[in-house]
């Protein structure tokens, strides 16, 4: 099995800053692309920023200068970094991780159970 577990979230004020991790544990052979999610509610899912394995990052237009995404490939984690908060930032994040597991030859996806962020104005 694999799990996959965030933290870091909380309530902010806007302006503020947080840092988002997530841990991939367990039965794992190689990790693809790891990355953020987000959802308010009434909206669907939206992906906010992710980094593959060994290329180049990838945000959502809403988030670029504000935030960055980085991965500790020895850790099996990813980190978020939220600046410059804002109230349209209030989602619950979720993690997701496209993980090999031992003795397979096919990626899936795995995903959190997600933290909240909660931005007041």
């Amino acid at each position: 099995q694999v799990q996959v577990v965030e933290s870091g979230g909380g309530l902010v004020q806007a302006g503020g800053s947080l840092r988002l991790s997530c841990a991939a544990s367990g039965s794992i052979g190689s990790i693809n692309a790891m990355g953020w999610y987000r959802q308010a509610p009434g909206n669907q899912r939206e992906l906010v920023a992710d980094i593959p394995s060994g290329g180049s990052t990838n945000y959502v237009d809403s988030v670029k200068g504000r935030f960055t995404i980085s991965r500790d490939n020895a850790k099996n984690t990813v980190y978020l970094q939220m600046n410059s908060l804002k109230p349209e930032d209030t989602a619950v994040y979720y993690c997701k991780a496209v993980v090999r597991r031992s003795g397979t030859y096919i990626y899936n996806d795995y995903w959190g159970q997600g933290t909240q962020v909660t931005v007041s104005s």
